[in-house]
């Protein structure tokens, strides 16, 4: 688990209270997405702006770098706002255990 507190992402990375947001830190490391580049080359021809998160990508600027989310990227699984609120939800509920 080396790479998770190298990440800052592991339970035990910090002493103090995280929640991880994948794609934060990935427009924090990779602002110019060269990693998401090499990787997932579909999205190459997005800016910078939207390359973490192509599904906040306006449709006119898909449509541009011809780019189809239900054939070339996957729409998010996870609504990130929603499970970070779930997530400081059940750590308040834990709060009344101790």
């Amino acid at each position: 688990m080396g790479w998770q507190w190298s990440a800052g992402c592991g339970v035990d990375a910090a002493p103090y209270f995280r929640i991880f947001n994948p794609v934060r830190q990935a427009e924090r490391f990779d602002a110019q997405g060269m990693y998401v580049s090499t990787w997932i080359p579909q999205l190459k021809a997005l800016p910078n702006k939207f390359i973490h998160a192509p599904w906040q990508t306006p449709p006119e600027q898909l449509k541009r770098a011809e780019i189809d989310l239900k054939k070339d990227y996957c729409l998010p699984v996870l609504d990130l706002k929603k499970t970070r609120d779930r997530a400081l939800a059940a750590y308040e509920a834990m709060r009344s255990y101790q």
